[in-house]
């Protein structure tokens, strides 16, 4: 194994390497620079992507690289309302960009999920926009340019995407299939833990960005949101063995507003794996809830996303480390950390994934282990002061990162195999791990990402 030195080192030279240029100025990072990626889109700054690049310059006192990235991207909005389909909806937030050479010069060029494999919709760009530019003004006390005309009206087009009317009456934000880290049909569509978690992060930003001046009513809705979404998510998604007898025990059909099962959950409908695998201690957020359904296997970035924004309560973070750590084999293995368990198989396999031959049982998005989801793991196991935790996964993470030239993802059930297509030096698994380090070495820089405790959570009967 490589000295740890050498390779932070390393890692910090593929971080280097990664920056995309726009007329002189360092707006991003590509998503990779394995030379095998280049037909595809890895050559681009993919929102989601770069948080993890971004979390690491703004640690560094390369503030300049994330404000261009906000200020770029924010050009890039959809700024138009359309009546049609085919069209970014207004205030969407691109996937990803690129830089061209036309004409002599260099453009920008926008991909609004009209060029991804299977025209996949980003819904969580907005999301991690808005929490990306909280965290570059609690880095740099820059409040001017969240206090700019131009930010605050790009924050409220995406508030009212998420906000204004719409075909639901939940708390939580209704997507389909693939509009999140896993981009691909997995049987994620209704209402995603994941979009959850970042939607109440935005909206925790939105609350401190926007301007007192609420003449339109969108600072009040934010505040109403939170309290409702946050009651919603810690009270019916939240698994544990208690929750799983009063589930268990479930009456159905059962009408009006004083029915104990309001999603009309069957007893039936609960896995085998999922009653052995739960521990007596420990719990997590289910990754799915809606009408008839409870997706009970466990999500990771979404659970990692509510402990570190204070989401889930202090007892239900505590209980989701508790968790991951009595369940280290199947959610760590050999490389932090896996995207969801269990994978999906055989005749399931077929009907959530279409056949994808990348998403076969334990690889990708069904049950692949992402090195870039070490820095959730370890900013959660920091907020809940499990640090021996953080230190262990960073240390198996050291054994084979470099060695593996950092690669996107790792299959098998323990992640001991490299990715059948994973592209290597992927920038968000080199940024994880050095964002790691920095978590580490000093947990204040924790705030960046982080929420204090809010009890506002608001009863909402439907």
């Amino acid at each position: 194994m490589p000295p740890v030195r050498n390779l932070v080192e390393d890692a910090q030279k593929a971080l280097e390497a990664s920056i995309m240029y726009y007329k002189g100025q360092a707006v991003g990072t590509i998503a990779a620079r394995d030379k095998d990626a280049l037909a595809l889109n890895y050559d681009q700054c993919f929102v989601r992507d770069f948080v993890s690049s971004a979390l690491v310059f703004l640690i560094t006192g390369r503030e300049d690289i994330v404000r261009n990235f906000l200020e770029i991207t924010l050009t890039l909005q959809s700024q138009e309302r359309r009546m049609d389909c085919f069209k970014p909806g207004l205030g969407l937030m691109p996937a990803s960009f690129k830089v061209e050479l036309r004409g002599g010069g260099e453009v920008l060029i926008a991909d609004f999920g009209e060029h991804a494999i299977a025209r996949v919709t980003p819904i969580d760009s907005c999301l991690w926009w808005m929490i990306l530019l909280r965290a570059y003004v609690k880095a740099t006390g820059d409040l001017a340019l969240a206090n700019r005309s131009d930010f605050q009206h790009g924050m409220r087009l995406i508030l009212r995407l998420c906000l204004e009317t719409r075909f639901d009456m939940y708390p939580t934000l209704l997507v389909p299939d693939g509009s999140f880290m896993i981009d691909r049909r997995m049987g994620v569509y209704g209402y995603p833990l994941e979009i959850q978690a970042l939607f109440y992060a935005a909206l925790r930003s939105a609350e401190e960005l926007l301007l007192p001046n609420d003449l339109d009513g969108i600072r009040t809705a934010v505040i109403e949101r939170l309290g409702h979404l946050a009651f919603h998510m810690r009270s019916y998604y939240w698994l544990d063995m208690q929750r799983l007898s009063e589930i268990y025990h479930y009456k159905g059909e059962e009408f009006g507003i004083s029915a104990v099962n309001k999603f009309n959950i069957y007893a039936s409908s609960i896995p085998a794996w999922f009653i052995n695998w739960l521990p007596d201690e420990g719990g997590y957020f289910a990754g799915n809830i809606g009408p008839g359904l409870i997706d009970f296997r466990f999500f990771t970035l979404g659970n990692l996303m509510s402990v570190i924004t204070s989401l889930s309560t202090k007892e239900q973070s505590s209980n989701i480390l508790t968790l991951v750590a009595n369940r280290w084999d199947d959610l760590v293995g050999q490389m932090p950390m896996k995207i969801c368990f269990p994978a999906v198989e055989d005749r399931d396999w077929q009907l959530f994934t279409g056949f994808d031959p990348k998403n076969v049982p334990w690889s990708y998005h069904n049950g692949g282990n992402w090195p870039v989801l070490l820095w959730f793991l370890v900013a959660a196991a920091v907020k809940t002061g499990n640090i021996p935790l953080a230190e262990n996964a960073i240390k198996l993470t050291e054994a084979r990162l470099g060695k593996d030239l950092f690669p996107e993802y790792y299959d098998g059930k323990n992640g001991r195999l490299i990715g059948k297509e994973a592209r290597r030096y992927q920038t968000w698994s080199i940024a994880a791990f050095l964002l790691s380090k920095q978590l580490i070495a000093n947990p204040e820089h924790l705030k960046l990402i982080s929420f204090e405790e809010d009890n506002r959570a608001i009863a909402c009967e439907f």
